[in-house]
């Protein structure tokens, strides 16, 4: 069965920075499930997966435009460090802060006596990605599957 919109897939992947080290992997633990077609994954690796058939290895790299978008400079903001109350903060480090539109993980760039700049860009925008994947299995999804926009069931949604 050729993966295709509406269908459940589980894959193991790596995932690097194009040319780099492994990121994060799924290989040492369950493996992935995603609905293809309801936005799970980022853009350019689902699309590397439409046409696939279970048992099928490979490798893509993804565009930054594909994956987290190019890195926008406006996104650092400056906030007063009374919102940070006692966190231990060090440069570089990714935090989660409450927003308008709820938590979102943010890189510290600088702290100051009473202010910290973060970055509000994904910490993996502007970088192109190189997965290697490996389909494990594929279905097509349930009516419920497809109403939720969610793999239920292993690997994925319990209700």
């Amino acid at each position: 069965m050729k993966i295709e919109k509406d269908h459940v897939v589980r894959l193991h992947y790596t995932v690097s920075e194009a040319g780099g080290e492994a990121i994060e992997s799924s290989r040492e633990s369950e493996p992935l499930a995603v609905l293809i077609g309801h936005n799970a994954i980022i853009p350019g690796l689902e699309a590397a997966l439409v046409g696939r058939e279970a048992g099928e290895t490979f490798d893509v790299t993804v565009a930054p435009d594909q994956a987290y978008g190019e890195r926008r400079p406006g996104l650092v903001q400056r906030i007063p460090r009374k919102h940070f109350k006692n966190q231990k903060l060090a440069v570089g480090m990714q935090i989660v802060v409450p927003t308008q539109m709820g938590p979102r993980p943010v890189t510290v760039e600088k702290i100051g006596l009473s202010v910290v700049d973060v970055d509000l860009n994904h910490p993996m925008a502007g970088k192109s990605l190189s997965f290697n994947v490996e389909v494990i299995d594929v279905r097509e999804a349930t009516a419920e599957e497809k109403d939720h926009g969610h793999v239920h069931g292993e690997g994925g949604v319990e209700h």
